[in-house]
C-alpha cells in the first residue's frame, strides 16, 4: 500500500487510507511504502520520479494499491488505483499551473496500467469513462464511510450556527456559502485547513483545522451543515453530518447528491439565494432530515468498504498477472526484433 498521502494531508484521502488500513491490517499482510514530505522539491521528485519510475519496481506482493490516482507507469505487480475525483479536468482553474499541466498528461497513462480502478462513487466512475475513456468493466465502485465517533450520541457545541466543512480552496464554494448564510441571517462557522486561491469569507467565523472529536461536536451542534461544493468525487462531510443526525444542504447534480441519497436538501451551488433558501428549509425540516440522514449514513461502513476492496484485489491479482505476462512477452519480442535489425 502506498501510504504517501499520510505524509501530505489529514483530509479526505488520508481519512480513506487510515480507515482502510485499520480494517485491512488485522486480517491481511500489508506492506506500507511511502516517499517524501510536503516541500516543493519533494513533491516534484514524488510526481516525476517516485511514482512513474521507482514505485513500479516493488516486488514480492500480490497487489500494489495506490490510494490516489498517482501510480507507476510500469508496474511489476498487479496494480489497483483509487480515484477520488477528476476535479482537475472539470475545474482546472481551481488548481495551480503545475497541477493543471502535469495531471492530465501523466495520470491517464498511470490509470491505463492499472488492472483495476476503484472509484469512490458511481459519479466518479462515470467521470472516468467519459473523461478518460476507461473501460467500465475495469472500474469497481467502493464508497467511503464514516468512523464510529461520528454519531448523534455525544457532546454538541453550543450556539445557533450553520456549519461548513472544507479546505479553503475555490471549488469548495465557501464565499457563496458565507453570502447565503448572511442572507439567511445565520451565523456561519467554517471548519477546514488553509488552502489556496485567496478565498475570502466575509462575516464567517473561521474555526480552522480541528480534531475528529471536535468536528463531531461541531456537527452535532449545528442547525444544519452546508456543503455546496462546485465539484466532488464523494463528499465525506455530507455523510459525517448525517451520521451525527444533522440536516444537510448540498449541491444538486453531482456526487454529493448521490451520497445524500434523498436525505438532504439539494441546491444550485452557483446561486447564493438558493443556498440561503436551502438553509432555511433544512432547519425547518430538521426532525425529518435527521431521521433520513441517520438511516442513509447507516448504509455505509468501513468494514464493508474494506471487504469490497479485498475482492477488487483478488480480481486484480488474477487479471493483472495475465496482463503483466503478456506485456513481458511483448517487451521481449520488441527487444528481439531490435536485435535482428542490428
Amino acid at each position: 500500500m502506498d501510504v504517501t498521502p499520510l505524509r501530505m494531508t489529514s483530509a479526505g484521502t488520508a481519512r480513506y487510507l487510515t480507515n482502510l488500513l485499520a480494517q485491512l491490517e488485522p486480517e491481511h499482510a500489508v506492506r506500507r511504502v511511502a516517499f517524501g514530505g510536503t516541500g516543493r522539491a519533494s513533491v516534484l521528485a514524488r510526481e516525476l520520479v517516485w511514482y512513474p519510475h521507482v514505485l513500479g519496481h516493488v516486488r514480492g506482493v500480490d497487489v500494489l494499491h495506490c490510494p490516489t490516482y498517482y501510480a507507476p507507469t510500469t508496474p511489476r505487480v498487479p496494480l489497483v488505483v483509487t480515484v477520488h475525483d477528476l476535479a482537475v479536468w472539470r475545474q482546472p482553474e481551481a488548481f495551480g499551473a503545475w497541477t493543471r499541466r502535469f495531471v492530465p498528461l501523466a495520470v491517464p497513462r498511470m490509470l491505463r496500467r492499472a488492472a483495476r480502478v476503484i472509484a469512490v462513487s458511481e459519479f466518479t466512475k462515470r467521470e472516468l469513462v467519459e473523461l478518460l475513456g476507461l473501460p467500465e468493466e475495469r472500474i469497481a465502485v467502493v464508497p467511503n464511510a464514516v468512523e464510529e465517533l461520528f454519531s448523534p450520541e455525544g457532546e454538541a457545541a453550543d450556539g445557533e450556527y450553520v456549519l461548513a466543512v472544507g479546505t479553503l480552496e475555490p471549488r469548495k464554494n465557501l464565499p457563496r456559502v458565507a453570502e447565503a448564510a448572511r442572507r439567511a441571517g445565520r451565523e456561519l462557522r467554517v471548519v477546514g485547513a488553509e488552502g489556496w486561491g485567496d478565498v475570502e469569507l466575509a462575516g464567517a467565523r473561521r474555526v480552522g483545522r480541528v480534531t475528529d472529536v471536535e468536528l463531531a461536536r461541531l456537527l452535532r451542534g449545528a442547525r444544519c451543515v452546508v456543503y455546496a461544493s462546485l465539484y466532488e468525487g464523494f463528499g465525506l462531510p455530507v455523510l459525517e453530518a448525517m451520521a451525527c443526525g444533522t440536516p444537510v444542504v448540498t449541491s444538486r447534480g453531482g456526487a454529493t447528491e448521490e451520497v445524500a441519497g434523498g436525505a438532504a436538501v439539494l441546491v444550485d451551488p452557483l446561486d447564493s439565494d438558493a443556498i440561503a433558501a436551502g438553509i432555511e428549509e433544512a432547519i425547518a425540516r430538521r426532525d425529518e432530515l435527521r431521521a433520513r440522514g441517520l438511516a442513509r449514513a447507516a448504509q455505509f461502513s468501513w468494514e464493508e468498504s474494506a471487504r469490497r476492496t479485498v475482492e477488487v484485489y483478488g480480481e486484480a491479482a488474477s487479471v493483472g498477472s495475465t496482463e503483466l505476462a503478456k506485456e513481458r512477452r511483448r517487451r521481449l519480442g520488441r527487444r528481439r526484433e531490435r536485435g535482428k535489425g542490428a
